[in-house]
C-alpha cells in the first residue's frame, strides 16, 4: 500500500476512550486514536470515508474528527452539522488533486444522521416496499393461488437526498481531477436496486469509480459508461462485529486504480486476516470460492476478472450497459 500515490479507506470505527465502561456488546465501535492514526500513516491512507453504521453519536463523531484533523488527515462523510458531513475530501499529489465523497444509506435513526444544527453522517436513504407476486416476474415465482408466498422486496433511492449528492459531486468534480464516490449499503449478497441507482447517478454527475461496503462481504463489480462500480470490496480490517461477535474469516478486496496509462487500469488485491486479526494479502488461487462466484456475477454487469499472480484484473466486456 505504500506503493500507491493515494490511498483511501471506509474508517468504520469510532476514535476515542470513552469515559465510561463500554463493553463489546453495546452499539458503538472506538478504538485508542493515537493507535489508529499512526496505523493510517502506516498503511499510507492519505483520507478517509466517516458515513457509516459505527460511526454514532454527536460527541463521539465530533471528537473522532478532531483527531482527525490535528493530524491532518482528510476525511469525508460525517461532520459537525449535515454541510460540513456533505463536503468532500481532497488530497492532492504531483499536481493532481484527488476527491473522495462518501456518504451512507445504513445508519440509525435516531442522533446518527447530521442535520443543519447537529452533528452526524451523511445518508443517502434507500426505501423499502413488498410488492405480492400477482405475476411471473420469472419461473421461479410460485403460482399466486398458493398460500405463504413470500413478498418481492422492492428498494429505491430517495430522490431528494439522491439529487443532494448528485449536486455534491458536481460541485467536488469542478475542483480535482479524480473523483471516488464511496457509499456505506447493502445486506449479505445482494445488490439492490437502490445501491445500482445510487452508484449509476454518482457517475453521470461526473465520479469516476464508485466503492460500495458494509456488508462485509465481497459483491460484483461492474462498468457503467466505462467507469467501475465496486458494490462491495468486504472488509480490511474488522474483527470485532455487532454484539460483540468475532469474524475473523471476513475475506476483502483492495481496490487498485493506475491512472499513468492512457486509459485507467483496474486491479485488486484480495485479503484475510489472522487470528490476531493481522491483515495480509492472499493468493487469488487458494480463493475458488469466492473468486468463481465474483466473477460470474460480475461478467453479467460489464466486467471481466482475470487472475494474473497475486492479483486480479478487471476489464470491460463489450457491450456493458
Amino acid at each position: 500500500m505504500n506503493d500507491a500515490d493515494v490511498v483511501f479507506s471506509n474508517l468504520e470505527t469510532l476514535l476515542g476512550r470513552p469515559k465510561q465502561p463500554h463493553s463489546l456488546q453495546q452499539e458503538g465501535f472506538y478504538a485508542d486514536p493515537d493507535i489508529v492514526v499512526e496505523l493510517l500513516r502506516r498503511a499510507n491512507v492519505s483520507a478517509v470515508g466517516l458515513a457509516n453504521n459505527v460511526n454514532y453519536g454527536g460527541a463521539a463523531i465530533v471528537n473522532s474528527i478532531a483527531f482527525l484533523d490535528a493530524h491532518g488527515i482528510p476525511h469525508s462523510g460525517a461532520g459537525a452539522n449535515l454541510e460540513a458531513a456533505r463536503r468532500g475530501a481532497v488530497v492532492e499529489r504531483d499536481g493532481r488533486r484527488y476527491g473522495f465523497l462518501q456518504r451512507t444509506s445504513v445508519y440509525w435513526p435516531t442522533d446518527h444522521a447530521a442535520d443543519a444544527n447537529a452533528a452526524g453522517v451523511a445518508p443517502m436513504p434507500g426505501h423499502t416496499a413488498y410488492e405480492a407476486p400477482m405475476y411471473r416476474y420469472s419461473p421461479l415465482i410460485p403460482p399466486v393461488n398458493r398460500p405463504g408466498i413470500p413478498p418481492i422486496v422492492i428498494t429505491w433511492a430517495d430522490r431528494p437526498h439522491l439529487d443532494e449528492f448528485v449536486d455534491d459531486i458536481r460541485h467536488l468534480r469542478s475542483e480535482v481531477d479524480f473523483l471516488v464516490a464511496s457509499i456505506h449499503w447493502g445486506l449479505a449478497g445482494q445488490v439492490l436496486t437502490y445501491m445500482e441507482e445510487i452508484a449509476r447517478a454518482a457517475i453521470d454527475a461526473g465520479a469516476d469509480v464508485v466503492v460500495g461496503h458494509g456488508p462485509h462481504q465481497i459483491l460484483p463489480i461492474a462498468f457503467y459508461r466505462g467507469r467501475p462500480i465496486f458494490y462491495g470490496v468486504g472488509c480490511f480490517s474488522f474483527n470485532t462485529g455487532h454484539l460483540g461477535m468475532s469474524h475473523g474469516d471476513w475475506i476483502g478486496l483492495v481496490a487498485s486504480i493506475e491512472l499513468a496509462a492512457q486509459e485507467p487500469r483496474f486491479s485488486a488485491r484480495l485479503v484475510r486476516h489472522t487470528d490476531a486479526n493481522a491483515t495480509y494479502f492472499c493468493a487469488p488461487d487458494d480463493e475458488a470460492a469466492t473468486l468463481e462466484p465474483l466473477s460470474v456475477a460480475s461478467a453479467a454487469r460489464g466486467a471481466e476478472l482475470h487472475v494474473d499472480g497475486d492479483t486480479v484484473t478487471i476489464r470491460r466486456r463489450g457491450g456493458e450497459a
